[in-house]
């Protein structure tokens, strides 16, 4: 206590065993002088310091800072704990170092003079690089106390990419496919499951369009902070669509205590130009940063321009230390041009696609007891997507029908297979032509984690969902809409066991308006047979992993199901005299086991892991000649009413496609990856994947020969031409990928250099009765039609001044155009370069 309050203490004692006027005179001036004294109790910093696997750490130096300048020091006790007082209110954060751990700078936070602030600082190891994850729990936990595959790509991993494309490749288990140059359509593929089966995050608030699809291609990195991906299903935390993996994106807040100014602009080949500006600080109780970006590119097709504006904020508010209140939004806008498999036509169709999509939540944080955690999150999404086609293009030769053709061109597999023809490239119809789809989610989370014990945690959650979602194609008079209500309920629990046996266990029950209630159970333990320590072998870890799912389907598969179409035309008794249901859902059942081992102290971390995934009740596209056939039991005359129906709407005929749940697979594989450190400056990572995939059951491929006894062949060789064929490999999932990265970092120089490969894969011209007669010419057997690769990318950046950077950014310096699918050239070697100024904005005195 200071001496000045002491001392005042002691005067009014004496004062007041004076006389009653004494006490009139002496006692209440003393009482109104010692309350009208300032507030002289500061807020208290408490914590412990652990390692990864949670072992307290003591002797570690744990410094305050605020404003940039040490406000005190402690150093941890024999059971990791530190206490320290901060002296005022303000923003701070602690920077904590020890022998063989690198050193951390935690998030900052808010302390009010009476607060009392408590914080958990974990270690990392000198050499390898072990993240705090939230996919796998829903809770901060370190990496090695779960034993779920997550990996986190950081700022630095991103460098000064423009998109996701690139650094998503750089994750073990993991495809990305481009359908085209910069801005076409990217899919993530995460261990063999479908690219519609991943739950894909900002912050915690779903962005994905209903039914779980994704297109990473018009997603900016601008205020990413960083994207922790987790593969493997975890619908029992998120729900519906994190089937086969979940990716989270976060964005940073401002952290400096005055504004800080950062602006970089570069340009490069086919007219490649990016500005981006960002201001961000932090004042007292409030931090704020808003982001604005502008990319534009010609690419290196004809038709493919691209340009994409993208804004972002992120203000936060401490009422106390212990409470945050914090909203965030990304918008996007985004234009490409679409065209079309040039290696098919070798003429782009005149066509655009546009995307606006629209990304907000807000959220109220609080630490209601030391070992209560409470968070309420409203998320929105608005995302709209617009094709058009303006104008039929074409070589100036037509079919039969008038439907437009590409030139004369030669179409070669990886397979060493090859055609040549012409190809339909615009059907005769009125132009321009367009479609409209849109997703509208609400959002609204409430989750509690109880620390029960030092050792054991709990979950508690609810989740409810709002979506509604529109299909319009006025050139055919197209125009549905759906509406979804979902919410669910979430328990789990994990912890540990004198920090060697860890655990987790957690379900949910999920309410959905489309198919109904459904179960997830998930289930997850990591076991150290030999805890960390020096040596050469220096940490045995084992991993295993159990986990259900599902998925919603996508609009498009909904409004085109068989049970829509008969009920919204009028045949809602045909659906019902034939049993005929709603699509359901796609379900996912995964195994995992493995093992991590540490080499050298902890020098090299190296880790390999079994995966078997179950995929059932896939979607698929059928043939309505099929359909009479697919349902069981049917008599030949409730065949010929199905087929009737079919006939009176115009489908039969024409053999259109309707979707039903008749598809299974299973994806096995394994996963390696391995990482090491080399001093405080150099550290190098790299994987590989195996992945056995194959195809168990389709109803639509594996059945064309059922209706005249017609399949495409190539020479014999049997082709699913959209879907693949029983006991052949799902479409775009190469059997072999894998990637290496080092990093280089001082303080003022940083390099990346990256490299990326994949193996062929199976895959489809989708040129079905499309060449100039309508015929399966251009069809090519699936089996290793599309190529393999091999990426490398290197980006530099060199601080010239405490405030000036020039940084370099050269992406497939093999200039590899066969990394995208069969028929779409992917970009050439391109190299940008530019300046990052980072400027303090402070106040004059």
């Amino acid at each position: 206590m200071p001496v000045f309050f002491s001392s005042r203490a002691i005067w009014l004692r004496i004062a007041c065993r004076r006389s009653l006027a004494s006490i009139f005179l002496f006692c209440i001036p003393a009482i109104l002088l010692l309350l009208s004294a300032p507030p002289t109790r500061a807020a208290s910093i408490h914590g412990f310091v652990t390692d990864a696997t949670g072992a307290r750490v003591s002797g570690a130096s744990v410094i305050l800072i605020a404003n940039g300048r040490q406000i005190a020091s402690a150093l941890s006790a024999s059971d990791g704990s530190f206490t320290m007082s901060t002296g005022k209110p303000g923003r701070f954060f602690l920077v904590v170092s020890a022998p063989n751990f690198r050193q951390v700078d935690t998030p900052d936070f808010y302390a009010g003079p009476l607060d009392d602030v408590s914080r958990t600082v974990v270690l990392e190891p000198a050499w390898a690089r072990e993240s705090i994850v939230v996919t796998a729990t829903g809770t901060p936990t370190p990496q090695p106390q779960t034993s779920a595959a997550t990996n986190v790509i950081h700022a630095l991993d991103m460098g000064t990419h423009v998109d996701l494309t690139g650094v998503l490749r750089l994750m073990p288990g993991v495809s990305v496919v481009q359908e085209g140059q910069r801005g076409a359509q990217t899919s993530l593929f995460i261990r063999g499951g479908n690219s519609d089966a991943n739950k894909i995050l900002m912050d915690g608030v779903s962005i994905g369009d209903l039914g779980g699809r994704f297109d990473f291609g018009p997603l900016a990195t601008t205020a990413v902070q960083s994207a922790e991906i987790y593969r493997g299903p975890n619908s029992n935390l998120y729900g519906a669509d994190a089937a086969s993996g979940v990716v989270n994106l976060t964005t940073p807040h401002g952290t400096t205590p005055f504004p800080s100014l950062m602006l970089e602009g570069d340009g490069g080949n086919f007219n490649t130009s990016r500005e981006d500006a960002e201001l961000a600080g932090a004042r007292g109780k409030l931090d704020y940063l808003g982001a604005f970006s502008w990319l534009q590119t010609s690419n290196a097709l004809p038709r493919d321009a691209y340009h994409l504006a993208s804004s972002a904020a992120n203000v936060g508010w401490a009422p106390s230390g212990s409470t945050q209140i914090r909203g965030r939004v990304h918008y996007g806008v985004s234009a490409t041009g679409v065209p079309n498999a040039w290696n098919f036509y070798h003429v782009a169709d005149d066509a655009t696609q546009k995307d606006q999509d629209l990304y907000l939540s807000a959220s109220i944080s609080n630490q209601t007891s030391a070992s209560l955690h409470q968070r309420v999150l409203y998320g929105l999404a608005r995302k709209r997507e617009q094709y058009y086609l303006w104008q039929q293009s074409g070589s100036g030769a037509y079919d039969a029908y008038g439907d437009s053709l590409g030139q004369v061109v030669t179409i070669h597999g990886a397979n060493g297979t090859s055609a040549t023809g012409q190809a339909v490239l615009d059907y005769a119809q009125t132009y321009p032509y367009n479609s409209q789809l849109a997703s509208n989610r609400d959002q609204l989370l409430y989750s509690a984690d109880l620390a029960i014990t030092p050792h054991l945690t709990g979950l508690l959650g609810f989740h409810f969902e709002d979506e509604r979602g529109l299909e319009n194609v006025p050139s055919y008079g197209t125009h549905e809409t759906a509406e979804r209500t979902n919410y669910n309920y979430i328990a789990s629990i994990h912890g540990d066991y004198k920090g060697r046996f860890f655990y987790m266990l957690g379900g949910s029950l999920e309410h959905y308006s489309l198919f109904g209630t459904q179960t997830s159970p998930r289930a997850g333990v990591s076991f150290y047979a030999l805890k960390p320590r020096a040596g050469v072998f220096s940490g045995t870890r084992i991993l295993f992993n159990y986990g259900d799912a599902v998925r919603e389907p996508a609009l498009t598969d909904q409004f085109g199901s068989l049970y829509q179409f008969l009920t919204t035309h009028g045949y809602q008794s045909t659906a019902q005299q034939l049993h005929i249901g709603p699509l359901g859902a796609p379900t996912t059942r995964t195994y995992e086991g493995g093992v991590e081992q540490s080499f050298l102290s902890g020098r090299i971390v190296f880790k390999t892991s079994y995966f078997h995934n179950q995929f059932g009740r896939e979607i698929e596209y059928v043939g309505a000649q099929l359909l009479p056939n697919l349902i069981p039991g049917l008599t030949a005359a409730e065949k010929q009413t199905l087929i009737d129906s079919l006939k009176a709407l115009g489908y039969y005929n024409g053999d259109y496609g309707l979707t039903v749940n008749t598809q299974a697979y299973r994806a096995q594989g394994v996963e390696a990856s391995v990482q090491s450190g080399i001093g405080h400056n150099l550290f190098l990572r790299g994987g590989y994947t195996y992945l056995d995939a194959v195809v168990q059951r389709s109803f639509d491929s594996d059945n064309e020969a059922l209706v005249g006894g017609y399949a495409p062949t190539y020479n014999g060789t049997p082709i699913g031409a959209y879907t693949p064929l029983v006991g052949a490999r799902p479409f775009r999932r190469p059997p072999h990928t894998g990637y290496f990265t080092v990093t280089y970092s001082t303080s003022r120089l940083s390099a990346v250099f990256n490299t990326a490969f994949a193996s062929r894969s199976d895959d489809s011209t989708y040129l079905e009765y499309a060449d100039a007669n309508g015929g399966n010419s251009l069809l090519l057997p699936n089996r290793n039609l599309d190529n393999g690769f091999a990426r490398l990318d290197l980006d530099g950046s060199y601080r010239l001044l405490s405030w000036a950077s020039l940084y370099v950014q050269a992406n497939n310096l093999l200039s590899n155009q066969h990394m995208a699918p069969i028929g779409y050239p992917s970009l050439p070697m391109t190299v940008r370069s530019g300046l990052r100024f980072e400027v303090p904005v402070r106040r004059r005195r």
